[in-house]
């Protein structure tokens, strides 16, 4: 295994992190005030459209897609981790180079598994970034950790399917822009479990489709994204609108799942980072009892346990990424697990330091930290909660021992 950067990818890395320092983030905490101040922040600020319009003319643009026929670098899951790790710094840089999820995993799920006609209709402009998505799959009434519970219906009726059911949790479908959903639903109940259900592109204006309300995490709705509740009633659509037939939902969900978990991953350490160093600043700028913080309560050594940390983490994931190239998804399982549980509690234990570094401003909107313990929090719980995975992690290490 050799991670060192080939070419393609350190001229990436360095395009993208001097494009982050140059343009992102000197405007990136304004750009958070006007959204919190604004009486209506579901909105697009102009300084986003600005920024990625000169991030595309720029060619820093789709870099998670490794399909070059629709106009991704081509980078494989290890060139492309440290440039998801130089984003995961910033909450606006996904979105500028256009490359933030949902939007990612939809445009795989097109690439790999959509028609023509799907592919024209919603993967081009999603690529053109002209137009958002979201995902809808959790649900309200059931423990969505596992997916066999699903409740909603996606039931074929003649040369049309029907969908009926409640989903939450569905991150983008707040934005303005939000063009389309995909739905999962059950399709055939009496199939073999991994084969009932169905993977539907909904247009956001199809009646019968009505997003209930935003929902908050930890009191923000993290606009002009958010999370949204979704109610589906009787909502028709032609079976073209189904990804790649009835019943393979299962199929496109794993498939959509590995490359998405590194994505999260690298991101995670990017903010992990970006904790690390302002918990430094905080440490060696500010005095208390006649002392640096660092000079105070173990403050050394909890920061180099962080760096230890971090750089374990790193490895784990890009290994995992490097099992994907090579070895696809099937010979990734158990560690692509691995990273879903060991990162966000990483971050999380980096954050926190840093939160407790800066005292009660950790907690306040003047600094980065509480909005990124939010997310690091809700990527325990997102693509599967711990206990999920770690269930997994067991039973590829008993298997191999039975």
């Amino acid at each position: 295994m050799d991670f060192s950067h080939s070419a393609t990818a350190a001229d990436y890395l360095r395009r993208v992190g001097d494009f982050i320092r140059a343009e992102i983030e000197p405007v990136e905490a304004d750009y958070h005030r006007t959204l919190r101040e604004s009486r209506d922040p579901w909105v697009v600020l102009p300084i986003v459209n600005q920024l990625k319009a000169r991030a595309r003319d720029q060619g820093l643009w789709n870099l998670f897609l490794p399909d070059t026929e629709h106009g991704g670098a081509g980078l494989s899951n290890v060139e492309y981790a440290p440039l998801a790790e130089a984003m995961g710094r910033s909450a606006l840089a996904p979105v500028v180079f256009n490359c933030n999820a949902p939007d990612t995993g939809n445009a795989e799920v097109l690439v790999k598994y959509g028609s023509d006609e799907q592919r024209s209709r919603w993967l081009e402009p999603l690529l053109r970034g002209e137009i958002r998505s979201a995902f809808c799959m959790t649900e309200p009434e059931v423990a969505s950790s596992d997916a066999t519970n699903m409740a909603a219906t996606a039931v074929v009726d003649g040369d049309e399917i029907v969908l009926n059911g409640r989903k939450w949790w569905s991150t983008g479908v707040g934005h303005p822009e939000c063009a389309f959903v995909i739905f999962m639903g059950l399709t055939d109940p009496d199939a073999h479990k991994y084969q009932r259900h169905s993977m539907v592109l909904v247009p956001l204006d199809t009646p019968g489709v009505k997003v209930e309300r935003m929902l908050s995490v930890f009191g923000h709705q993290d606009e002009p994204f958010g999370h949204g509740e979704v109610s589906f009633t009787d909502v028709r659509l032609p079976l073209s609108a189904v990804i790649a037939g009835p019943g393979r939902g299962f199929e496109i969900a794993q498939g959509r799942l590995g490359p998405g978990r590194i994505h999260h991953c690298m991101r995670l350490i990017g903010l992990a980072e970006k904790a690390l160093e302002l918990a430094c600043a905080r440490a060696t700028d500010r005095v208390a009892f006649g002392k640096p913080l660092a000079n105070l309560g173990g403050n050394r050594e909890r920061i180099a346990h962080a760096r230890i940390a971090i750089n374990q983490a790193r490895l784990l994931v890009l290994h995992t990424a490097w099992l994907l190239d090579t070895k696809g998804l099937a010979g990734a399982r158990s560690e692509v697990s691995q990273i879903k549980v060991a990162v966000p509690n990483t971050a999380l234990e980096v954050i926190d330091m840093a939160i407790q570094l800066h005292g009660a401003a950790g907690l306040s909107d003047d600094f980065p930290l509480a909005a990124a313990y939010t997310g690091a929090r809700s990527l325990r719980l997102a693509d599967g909660p711990d206990e999920v995975h770690l269930n997994l992690v067991a039973r590829y290490e008993l298997a191999e021992r039975s």
